[in-house]
């Protein structure tokens, strides 16, 4: 393995739960630059170290399955650094995609601070134009410069809506909030006797082959690491309540690999489907609100009635403790509250928020979460247990906060050569990023092409 990126592989296998003796550092080789997108953090560490530990943790799988060696794993850092900005380097080909952002979305200068408004779901923008009577840029603009800062956070929070007041790192550490979480680790897992695995043998080529992973995941976190189970294999469905209004610039990335199925959990008979479902299920990964499922009748010990043999997966923004767990959130909106965009700006010498190049955030939350899912049914298979997974994007913002940048983090150019390939969706011919990291011997390939939500039925594809 290349030193370089030794220390930060190593942060981030530990940050999933394992320890150096699962770490088989003999069967994985990191190549490409050491410094990718230029940042005040050392985003390319956390972007290959992120999809290191995730393919590692397939390929271990795959080998437990097979009752073999493992195979070896190679991850480059400019694949890497692609896959985390992969939403903005889609290309449609004689079709046009959506904006990734509302245009009232974005950083505005209040009486006293900066602060980041996030409109891109239409019941959020109306909570900011409910709040400041204004409904286009330049009037939400005049509109928040008479304001406090924290009392429009307030009053946008308490609308419904979703805000970030930018602080720097020893503000957000001296907040309730903030102190809460300040040890909060990207993931935490905790195991539980299994009654037994589901997927004792190899059925196929691909890690995941005949694994079902039931998906209520939205945005870019949670879908990252869907859309890798997929590719190595796994049957994703992904369930949203009918007629949801997912950000649609978003879809042709996030829906890729997956089922879209649409199911009202307060209706009795979406519920016993949703449940049928559930029982016959080996994962089920949340990027729902904490307290979400909860009251919809569905906490862990509900989930796990129905099938004692599941892994449960859930990721929110701002961590399961302190004032703010059950707060809506963002990768935008945590850089700014936990001090990522305000140290880029003094890093820079700007005098407004600077956050990181990709919603790196994101990403390596996904990541994560899917080596954390490999990791767990390996180890249902090989010790009869099954684990509840919980990851946070502000956990994930204290991993990058451990990271030594490289010294020439800010004069490297972002690249603009990453390579793309050739797919379909739904709605035409596109250029991607093809899915970084390889395990020797295996192709990854996703048998779904991105498409609209709730265009599948809630069943499942394949047979147990």
């Amino acid at each position: 393995m290349n030193d370089t990126f030794a220390d930060v592989t190593s942060r981030v296998w530990h940050a999933i739960g394992a320890d150096d003796a699962d770490w088989p550092a003999t069967q994985l080789t990191t190549t490409g630059p050491r410094a990718v997108l230029p940042a005040a953090f050392d985003v390319t560490g956390l972007a290959t170290g992120a999809v290191a530990a995730a393919t590692v943790a397939a390929a271990q799988f795959l080998a437990a399955r097979r009752q073999s060696g493992q195979p070896a794993v190679t991850v480059d850092s400019r694949e890497s650094c692609a896959a985390f900005a992969s939403e903005r380097l889609f290309t449609p080909i004689g079709w046009t995609r959506p904006p990734l952002w509302d245009p009232i979305a974005g950083n505005y200068r209040a009486a006293d601070a900066w602060i980041r408004l996030h409109t891109n779901y239409a019941s959020h923008r109306t909570a900011v134009e409910r709040v400041l009577g204004a409904h286009d840029r330049e009037a939400v603009q005049a509109a928040v410069a008479g304001l406090r800062a924290e009392e429009l956070e307030t009053a946008i929070v308490e609308a419904g809506g979703c805000a970030a007041v930018m602080h720097n790192r020893g503000q957000w550490l001296a907040s309730a909030a903030g102190a809460a979480t300040a040890d909060a680790p990207p993931l935490t897992v905790v195991e539980r006797r299994s009654p037994g695995a589901r997927t004792p043998n190899a059925i196929g080529q691909l890690p995941f082959d005949g694994v079902r992973v039931l998906d209520l995941t939205r945005v870019i976190a949670g879908p990252v690491c869907t859309k890798l189970l997929g590719g190595y294999g796994a049957d994703v469905l992904r369930i949203d309540p009918p007629g949801f209004d997912e950000v649609p610039s978003l879809l042709p990335e996030t829906t890729l690999g997956k089922r879209t199925a649409a199911l009202d959990l307060t209706a009795s008979s979406d519920r016993a489907m949703f449940e049928e479902l559930l029982a016959g299920a080996d994962v089920l990964v949340s990027g729902l609100r904490g307290d979400a499922l909860k009251r919809l009748g569905y906490d862990d010990e509900a989930l796990i009635a129905v099938n004692p043999a599941l892994i449960i997966a859930s990721l929110d923004a701002y961590g399961w403790d302190g004032p703010w767990r059950n707060r809506r959130g963002f990768d935008s909106l945590v850089q700014m509250s936990c001090g990522i965009a305000d140290d880029g700006a003094t890093a820079t010498g700007q005098a407004e928020p600077t956050p990181l190049p990709v919603q790196a955030l994101d990403h390596a939350t996904g990541w994560l979460l899917a080596a954390a899912v490999a990791r767990a049914l390996t180890r249902r298979l090989t010790h009869s247990v099954a684990a509840r997974i919980q990851g946070s994007l502000i956990g994930t913002a204290n991993l990058l906060y451990s990271l030594t940048p490289p010294k020439d983090h800010l004069s490297v150019p972002t690249p603009k050569d990453f390579t793309l390939v050739e797919t379909t969706t739904d709605w035409g011919p596109a250029r991607r990023v093809p899915l970084p990291g390889r395990i020797d011997g295996v192709a990854a390939h996703w048998s779904q092409q991105a498409g609209p939500l709730g265009r599948h039925p809630a069943i499942w594809a394949t047979h147990k």
